[in-house]
C-alpha cells in the first residue's frame, strides 16, 4: 500500500479555496478503522459548508463530505465491530446510536461527519468503529454512499418517526436525493405519492419511479392542486425539503392531524405559518436531522429486502469535485457521486 494519499482540503471557507492535497495515510488507533474510500455522495449541505454558509465549526484544515462507502483496510486495537475487507458506509451523526439525541437546548451541537468531524473526500479515512455500518449487499459502493444522508433522512421521516402506512398520502417536494428516496420508500409501503417540481421532464421521471401525481409548481399553485387532487382532504405526510417561507404552504397542504417533516434549508428565511391552521389541523411538525445509526441499519436491511435502487444523476472522478459542485448548483434529479477508488 502507498504511504501517501490524496484528499480534498480547505484552509478557509470558499469554494475557490478547495485544494486537492497529499497526506500520509493515517493508521488506526484503539477502536478505530482505516477505510479505503471508493465512493462519496454529495449533498446540498456540503456545498453550503464549503462556502461558509453554516458557520465556522469545522476543524481546519478541513476535508468536507459526509457520505462514504468503502472497504476496511485495517483495524486498530480493541476493534470488534468490523474486520479487514468488510464493505462499510459512514453514519452521518457520529455519536447518535439510537433513541433520543443527547443535545443542548440553548446551543444544540452539530456533531456530524463532514462538519464538526473531518469529512470523507479522501482516498483513506480513519473512523471510530461506532461511526460505521456494514454496506448493503445489493448495492454498489456508489449506490451505497447515497444512503448515508439522503436515504436515511427520508426513512427517518416516513418510517422511523412517521409510521407511514399503506393507503396514506405523501407529498414529496422536488426531485433531489431525499425527495426521490421518500418517493421510493413511500411507494414500497403502499402510499399514494404526490410530487412537485418546476420541470415537466423531472415529473415524468418521477412518474416512472412510481409517483401517482405530478404537479408543476411553475404552472399552477401547488397547494390548490393538492386540494383538487385530494378532494380538499390534504396530505397525511408532507416532506418539506425547502423550509423557510415554504413551510407556510406545507401547513396549508397538510391534512387534519397529518405530519410535516421539515428537512430542507434551501430557503434560509425563518420558518413561520398560520397559527390558526396549526391549531385547527393539529399536525405533527418534526425537524429531521438525518437520523441515528440503528435506523440506518434498519434502512439497509430494507434496501436489501426491497431491492431498492438509488437514483444517481451523474458520477464524477475524484479530481472533478469542482465540476461536481457546479452540477449540484444546477439542481439534479437524484444524487451526485464522486468515484474515489
Amino acid at each position: 500500500m502507498n504511504r501517501t494519499m490524496k484528499r480534498w482540503a480547505l484552509n478557509e471557507t470558499g469554494r475557490q479555496n478547495l485544494k486537492l492535497t497529499e497526506a500520509e495515510i493515517p493508521q488506526p488507533g484503539p477502536n478505530e478503522v482505516l477505510v479505503r474510500v471508493n465512493a462519496v455522495s454529495l449533498n446540498f449541505r456540503d456545498k453550503v459548508i464549503i462556502e461558509g454558509g453554516m458557520g465556522n465549526g469545522m476543524p481546519m484544515p478541513f476535508t468536507p463530505g459526509s457520505d462514504m462507502a468503502g472497504v476496511v483496510e485495517a483495524i486498530g486495537p480493541g476493534t470488534t465491530r468490523f474486520s479487514q475487507g468488510d464493505r462499510v458506509i459512514s453514519s452521518f451523526n457520529a455519536d447518535w446510536i439510537d433513541g433520543k439525541l443527547n443535545n443542548n437546548a440553548k446551543n444544540p451541537h452539530y456533531n456530524t461527519i463532514g462538519y464538526a468531524i473531518q469529512g470523507v473526500l479522501a482516498e483513506y479515512v480513519i473512523m471510530n468503529e461506532e461511526w460505521l455500518v456494514k454496506a448493503p449487499q445489493t448495492l454498489t459502493d456508489a449506490e451505497a454512499s447515497t444512503l448515508v444522508c439522503a436515504g436515511l433522512t427520508a426513512w427517518f421521516a416516513l418510517i422511523e418517526r412517521g409510521g407511514l402506512r399503506a393507503g396514506e398520502t405523501v407529498l414529496v417536494q422536488g426531485t433531489g436525493g431525499v425527495a426521490l428516496f421518500a418517493l421510493q420508500i413511500a411507494k414500497a409501503v403502499g402510499a399514494e405519492v404526490f410530487v412537485t417540481s418546476s420541470s415537466d421532464e423531472k415529473l415524468a421521471a418521477a412518474a416512472a419511479l412510481g409517483a401517482d401525481h405530478g404537479i408543476n409548481r411553475k404552472k399552477e399553485d401547488w397547494v390548490e392542486a393538492i386540494y383538487r387532487l385530494t378532494n380538499e382532504r390534504g396530505i397525511d405526510h408532507v416532506v418539506d425539503t425547502v423550509g423557510g417561507r415554504n413551510f407556510a404552504d406545507s401547513v396549508r397542504a397538510v391534512a387534519s392531524h397529518g405530519r410535516i417533516s421539515l428537512i430542507g434549508m434551501m430557503d434560509t428565511h425563518d420558518t413561520s405559518a398560520s397559527g390558526a391552521l396549526l391549531l385547527l389541523k393539529s399536525p405533527t411538525v418534526q425537524g429531521i436531522g438525518v437520523g441515528h445509526r440503528r435506523a440506518l441499519e434498519d434502512f439497509i436491511r430494507a434496501v436489501d429486502w426491497l431491492k431498492l435502487k438509488p437514483v444517481i444523476n451523474q458520477s464524477f472522478r475524484f479530481s472533478e469535485l469542482p465540476e461536481a459542485l457546479e452540477q449540484l448548483d444546477k439542481g439534479v434529479f437524484g444524487k451526485i457521486v464522486i468515484n474515489v477508488g
